[in-house]
């Protein structure tokens, strides 16, 4: 993809649109150090972003290595907040650590379906199902889930449930958490006479047509497929996507999509309008729970710091959110208001010259490299 050196469109916190020409990189190690612990904190997007694909973009390794110290101690707070997901928070830190050239902890990574784990209590015994691309049923299951299915095998228990299936040539990898070791996690029981108390949409779904078709059985049957009970199961979904970048050089239908194509088909065919709830960003949830994480980040960086009593003493003045898509990751960060601060850069979603007419960011940049230089700039002169 060709990248412009164009210009970057500023609206700072305290100041009026500025045009700020790129600066040299320089590492945080040769910018002025504050003795306390840092005052900001930053959340990166990841497709788009960081990767496109399995690919680092915008400079992504050589920005992110500027947030460690040369020891590799962490300098500044900062996670992953993207909608992605389908593997446990845990190997997707390795993952990124793998790709990107620096040690990446789980609690830096939050994926779309990190807030499932908030509905443990109210589901922790019951039926439930997962569906999406990866592992869905072993995201769950680490989450303390204790009755998961993945929708694959819960749809291998209902005989022609799937009408077509025999037409599909591929052949689908089982997940590890349907195997043998599925049986340490499961309790047996009798999924065709236990009804299903939720529905997860994990990530994205591989297979739509067989995904909408179970998914209409089990929520206009009360959770029991081939029976009649109006009474809705909750659904949730990890994301609300419309698009994204990935590998292709042009955006993807996201969950979102998915969403809009299970509801339009359950509205025609069933008495009662769906009923779900979706996670991600833009959800102002996502965002304030993403803070508190930053806030215990801050505590393990800047060993050095001189504390005045607590963490809360040294509080974050301002959180940055790099990302690419105005439509989820700039428009989440406005809703979350301050201390959130929007950027915006054009390796992903964005590609525009100027700033998002809708959602304009505080600041737009070419690559995320470009970003942390100017996050770097901007704090060592706080």
């Amino acid at each position: 993809m060709r990248f412009r050196a164009a210009f970057r469109v500023c609206e700072s916190r305290n100041r009026a649109p500025l045009l700020l020409q790129p600066q040299a990189s320089r590492s945080f190690s040769q910018l002025p150090l504050n003795p306390q612990r840092p005052s900001f904190g930053i959340a990166f997007d990841i497709d788009g972003v960081v990767l496109r694909g399995r690919v680092p973009i915008g400079g992504s390794p050589q920005a992110l290595r500027r947030l460690y110290g040369d020891s590799g101690a962490l300098k500044v707070p900062f996670l992953f907040l993207t909608n992605g997901g389908g593997v446990p928070e845990s190997r997707r830190a390795t993952e990124l650590s793998e790709l990107l050239g620096v040690h990446i902890l789980p609690s830096q990574v939050v994926q779309g379906h990190s807030p499932f784990k908030t509905l443990l209590k109210r589901f922790e015994n019951e039926l439930i199902i997962a569906t999406g691309k990866g592992e869905p049923a072993v995201v769950m299951s680490e989450y303390g889930f204790k009755k998961v299915l993945s929708l694959d095998e819960y749809a291998s228990y209902f005989e022609n449930i799937d009408p077509v299936s025999q037409y599909k040539m591929w052949t689908a990898k089982q997940e590890s958490g349907n195997g043998s070791d599925s049986k340490k996690l499961v309790p047996k029981y009798d999924a065709t006479s236990d009804r299903v108390k939720a529905a997860f949409v994990v990530s994205d779904p591989v297979d739509w047509g067989r995904d909408i078709q179970v998914l209409c059985d089990i929520l206009r049957s009360g959770g029991l497929p081939g029976h009649k009970n109006t009474q809705q199961p909750p659904l949730y979904f990890a994301a609300d996507d419309l698009e994204y970048q990935a590998a292709f050089p042009f955006e993807r239908l996201g969950m979102g999509a998915f969403r809009i194509a299970l509801e339009s088909v359950f509205n025609r065919i069933h008495c009662n309008a769906l009923e779900y709830v979706s996670f991600g960003k833009p959800n102002p949830f996502v965002f304030k729970n993403a803070e508190a994480i930053l806030r215990q980040l801050q505590s393990s960086c800047n060993d050095n710091a001189i504390d005045n009593g607590d963490v809360g003493s040294n509080p974050l003045k301002t959180i940055y959110m790099i990302g690419d898509n105005p439509l989820v990751d700039i428009k989440g960060a406005r809703q979350a208001g301050h201390p959130w601060f929007s950027i915006l850069t054009r390796t992903g979603v964005f590609r525009g010259k100027d700033n998002h007419a809708e959602f304009p960011a505080n600041l737009v940049v070419d690559t995320v490299e470009g970003a942390v230089d100017y996050i770097l700039k901007e704090e060592s002169t706080s």
